[in-house]
């Protein structure tokens, strides 16, 4: 009976329960659910940028400093069996002496607080690869990590609930699934953005308009004037074009071979008058 353990159950052997768990989840699988265990090859929880950052953001409340430690036990050795991560809401299910339900909401961001955000960190981020790896600076990383004004959410703005009949708060079952949300965000970083309800692809679009106006602005300027121009060159500029002048006229002419004059024909000579060899007729 449960008197006897003063309210605690008896202590079973993490292999045994890891058999037990394995068992329901096979189950659950044949009737279609989708089971996502979080696996830690290990004792380092996360090792990416956004997963490592998860991490410390809940380690720097103290309202969950007290159940942290058996978090982390609980994670590490595989008793998170399933972790799916929705829209303001994390879904789970931890081995313990039981299978026990977890259910986790989180408020999503509101809607001025990201508009802020995406305006502080226009110009800070190339492309959405490099969001979602977190190559960007220091300064867009510590404005997206920030306590209580970043994207984590802060302690008021999640609820937590666990079918265990631990009375804290944050049970043990509660704290591994928050540490599995950070291994689950090394796989894929994107999910942080879903569980705040908001569209990371809008940081980018951001800062592609930030990036845009910066390049008008920098190359657009007043045109100077015909004359101005000429008042700095110290010229004058002809601005009016006759129409009918010949376009050969702005070239040089071509200069032409001059005709050599033949020579004058030599004079012909006189005819002599000769006597006429005519014959008369004789009139009979």
């Amino acid at each position: 009976m449960s008197w006897r353990y003063y309210g605690f159950r008896p202590y079973v052997p993490v292999a045994e329960r890891r058999r037990k768990a394995d068992r329901e989840m096979a189950k659950l699988a044949k009737q279609g659910k989708a089971i996502k265990p979080v696996t830690i090859e290990g004792r380092t929880i996360a090792r990416t940028f956004w997963g490592k950052a998860w991490c410390d953001n809940l380690e720097s409340y103290m309202d969950y400093e007290s159940r942290l430690p058996r978090g982390r036990t609980y994670v590490r050795n595989g008793s998170v069996v399933h972790l799916d991560i929705r829209p303001g809401e994390i879904e789970a299910t931890v081995s313990g002496s039981e299978l026990y339900q977890v259910k986790i909401s989180i408020t999503a961001a509101a809607k001025a607080k990201w508009k802020q955000l995406c305006t502080e960190c226009a110009g800070g981020i190339g492309s959405l690869v490099e969001l979602l790896q977190g190559r960007f600076s220091d300064h867009v990383m510590g404005i997206l990590t920030r306590k209580e004004t970043g994207l984590f959410p802060a302690p008021a703005e999640i609820k937590l609930k666990c079918s265990c009949p631990d009375w804290a708060t944050m049970c043990k079952h509660v704290a591994a699934v928050l540490y599995g949300v950070g291994a689950r965000l090394d796989q894929s970083p994107e999910l942080l953005f879903t569980l705040r309800s908001v569209n990371h692809e809008q940081l980018i679009t951001q800062a592609a308009r930030a990036t845009d106006f910066a390049g008008k602005t920098a190359s657009a300027g007043p045109e100077l004037a015909e004359s101005e121009i000429g008042a700095v060159f110290g010229i004058e500029l002809d601005t009016q074009t006759n129409p009918a002048a010949p376009v050969a006229a702005a070239v040089a002419p071509v200069k032409r071979p001059r005709k050599t004059k033949k020579p004058a024909p030599a004079p012909k000579r006189a005819k002599s008058k000769r006597p006429s060899k005519r014959k008369t007729l004789k009139r009979s």
